[in-house]
């Protein structure tokens, strides 16, 4: 028998379904039938809010990539020094490892996100701006909703700090983004798809450290 929602929930709850598929089967998963069933609605009624697979599984990556988005909030909200040089450090390094441990502990979903990502620039966040209240649980709330869980924002505006508190010199802010994040993904690819997905967790962690450390000198 087939749930009743109300108007404009029917899409919410057919993302949900498919986050909840990705998670376990990773993008392969997140298919219109499955979906609709997960969710107890006919196919036709899923056809009314995505047109094609591809609409389907951009929107579901969507919501994977902002739940990457929130355990980097909540790392960078729990990072203590008061010192705004070592803090802003202690920040980045702290989004890095988050991204890491999602893409290990959260194999679907890192899949999954990458996978259906759209195209485009993501905008930009304050860097001084974060949530105390967003948890490390909130990750797996298929209900957040969170504008500013952007990875790319959350990266640009902790480099960003970095320049605003004299950690590194302005002219060698512009494109960071791009070396920092294709470093850290390139790892996290390598340890969930690729030759080193079999690291014990001590070579893990040297292996986080070291490219973090890379990331921090060339900058």
């Amino acid at each position: 028998m087939n749930r009743t929602y109300h108007h404009g929930n029917l899409r919410a709850a057919l993302v949900e379904a498919g986050v909840a598929l990705a998670r376990d089967g990773g993008p392969s998963a997140v298919v219109l039938r499955a979906v609709s069933r997960r969710a107890e609605v006919s196919h036709n009624a899923a056809y009314r809010h995505f047109t094609s697979h591809g609409d389907l599984l951009a929107a579901v990556a969507s919501s994977c990539m902002e739940r990457l988005g929130q355990l980097m909030i909540s790392r960078t909200a729990a990072v203590g020094p008061d010192d705004p040089v070592p803090r802003a450090w202690a920040r980045l390094e702290a989004i890095g490892l988050a991204y890491l441990d999602f893409a290990r502990t959260e194999p679907g979903w890192f899949r999954t996100a990458f996978a259906g990502a759209a195209p485009g620039t993501p905008k930009r966040v304050d860097p001084h701006v974060t949530d105390p209240h967003v948890t490390d649980r909130q990750v797996t709330d298929p209900h957040v909703t969170d504008p500013g869980a952007d990875p790319y924002a959350l990266l640009a505006a902790r480099l960003d700090e970095l320049v605003d508190v004299g950690a590194i010199p302005a002219d060698r802010r512009p494109g960071a983004e791009y070396a920092a994040w294709s470093a850290v993904h390139g790892l996290s690819s390598l340890l969930v798809d690729g030759p080193l997905r079999d690291l014990p967790d001590a070579e893990v962690r040297l292996a986080a450290r070291t490219v973090l450390a890379v990331i921090s000198r060339g900058l």
